[in-house]
């Protein structure tokens, strides 16, 4: 496995990055299992984990915590707060006073005293950023936290974040954890240029696409996976699904799956560190595995322009990032009264 620096933090990472959110209730509820496949990620040379304490309600966290047990030291370990932990309007959030207390329960459950990467898991518009930078600082200058990062943020919050960070003399965002796949490059546009300009590392969820690039959803078939019964909406989007009907024979005569092209994509962007593989079960990981040699020749990635052209998105994955701005109507409509010319 080579290895890539994490920004500009000086941390070497494999450019496959390890996600937990399958390990736990939510995916597999095997703790002994997902030991296994946490430890054969080890062996084949990934040394960067990623989970969350919402990831089944904190399950992910203990299953990453007893897996380490006995390897911490070789591992770059991340986590991230954020998402609802209960029904307590408190239990969430970017705030100091939740952020100081989800550390907490995250160090306990993984059952060590820091992580090197925290992360909050989503922006919070009704939190000032400062706020949330000097919680972080000095959880950094309390040896909690080695370095922090943000997860789906905007480049405009982005750029915000650096300067507040800059003329508050706080820690600064390191890192971006944003989606990322053949079928959804819109953050090539702004986020990834945005990242490269302040240095920061850069570690892509839904490298497949949510799903859709592992080949198994194919137009007109009906599949029943562990995560079509989440419901997702991607999953049954005519774009996306037409968008893979074109990509397959591509991958066919290269002579590769369809989940190696939609990996070897993800990390061949100049701007992106690693890309995060959520596997299941230990065939997925073995799946994943098998890919990490290829490289995507420019002809390829050619193809790959043509039917997705870069900076654009194919449609929206169910767990992205909506600003309020998008979300609520009230900020993107006029008053009925107001909105006439004349």
């Amino acid at each position: 496995m080579k290895y890539r620096t994490l920004g500009r933090t000086g941390i070497k990472v494999s450019p496959y990055c390890l996600g937990a959110m399958m390990f736990g209730a939510i995916g597999n509820p095997d703790h002994d299992d997902c030991a296994r496949i946490i430890h054969k990620a080890l062996d084949a040379g990934i040394n960067f984990v990623d989970t969350a304490d919402a990831y089944s309600r904190g399950e992910s966290e203990e299953i990453v915590g007893k897996a380490l047990k006995g390897r911490r030291d070789n591992v770059v370990l991340a986590t991230k707060a954020h998402q609802p932990m209960g029904d307590d309007p408190n239990q969430q959030g970017n705030s100091r006073r939740w952020l100081v207390r989800a550390l907490e329960g995250s160090l306990r459950r993984l059952g060590t005293d820091h992580v090197d990467l925290f992360q909050i898991h989503r922006p919070a518009p009704d939190t000032d950023v400062e706020e949330t930078l000097s919680a972080l600082t000095d959880l950094v200058r309390a040896g909690k936290v080695r370095a922090i990062g943000a997860s789906s943020v905007p480049a405009s919050d982005i750029v915000e974040a650096q300067w507040v960070a800059e003329r508050r003399g706080l820690q600064r965002f390191r890192t971006e954890q944003p989606p990322y796949s053949i079928l959804n490059r819109g953050i090539e546009r702004e986020v990834l240029p945005v990242c490269e300009r302040y240095g920061m590392g850069v570690m892509v969820y839904s490298p497949l696409g949510g799903g859709l690039l592992t080949g198994r959803y194919r137009r007109g078939q009906q599949i029943d996976t562990h995560r079509a019964g989440f419901g997702f909406k991607h999953l049954s989007d005519e774009r996306r699904l037409d968008a893979v009907e074109q990509l397959i024979p591509i991958a066919e005569e290269a002579g590769m799956s369809l989940t190696h092209l939609a990996t070897a994509f993800a990390i061949a962007h100049p701007g992106v560190t690693s890309a995060i593989i959520g596997p299941r079960t230990m065939g997925h990981l073995d799946d994943l595995l098998a890919g990490a040699e290829i490289t995507l020749t420019d002809e390829i990635l050619d193809r790959i322009d043509a039917i997705v052209p870069p900076g654009t998105d194919v449609g929206t994955l169910d767990m992205a990032y909506n600003p309020p701005a998008i979300q609520r109507t009230a900020l993107r409509r006029r008053l009925p009264d107001e909105r006439s010319a004349a």
